[in-house]
Order: structure tokens, then sequence, then C-alpha cells
């Protein structure tokens, strides 16, 4: 095996552990109780899914096709700017809007 074929795999498992964290994050919202914790799941853990993704699609086409893709880096970088801000201001508006907290809840920080 040489260096290429190693670093090609280990972009396939980047790529295979992107797509494993993005099917928890899927269970994380339909089983979590309420819309703080789902949002929770929705935003940190896909969050980490499409960098772990991307990030193996980028190291692919750079090794295999040899070419640094400015999309993939564009994609990781939109990513990581809106996806926590629109998160952080679905749960303020549910909270302005008086949406109750589950039961197992024990305090309310705010």
């Amino acid at each position: 095996m040489s260096v290429s074929q190693i670093i090609e795999i280990v972009a396939a498992l980047t790529v295979l552990l992107g797509s494993i964290m993005s099917v928890i994050s899927a269970f994380g919202i339909i089983r979590l109780p309420d819309v703080y914790t789902r949002s929770h799941a929705a935003t940190k853990s896909s969050t980490v899914a499409v960098l772990l993704s991307l990030s193996g699609a980028f190291v692919y086409f750079w090794v295999h096709e040899g070419f640094i893709s400015i999309r993939l880096i564009l994609g990781i970088l939109f990513v990581f700017l809106t996806a926590p801000v629109a998160g952080h201001l679905l749960i303020r508006a549910a909270y302005r809007s008086n949406v109750k907290l589950t039961e197992n809840s024990s305090d309310d920080s705010l």
C-alpha cells in the first residue's frame, strides 16, 4: 500500500464517521424530550457531522485529484458560522414565546 492509498482510506473513514454522527444527531432529534435539548442535538452533532464529511471529501480530492477545493473549505466555514447562530436564535425565540421545559428539567437558569 502506498501513502496515497492510506490517506484515501483515512478520508473514506472520516466521511463514514461523519455519516455515523449524522445518524446519531437524527436519533437525538427524535428521542430528546423538548425543543431545547433537540436543538442541542441538531446544532452540535450535525455541525461535527458536516465537518467530518466535508473534511474527508477535502482530503480525498486533495490526495486523489491533486487540487485544493475552495468550495469545500467555504462550506466548512459557512456551516461553522451559521449553524450555532441559527440554533441560538431558534432557542431564544422558543424561550421568549414561553415554550415549556420538560418535567425532567430541574432549573430554568434564565
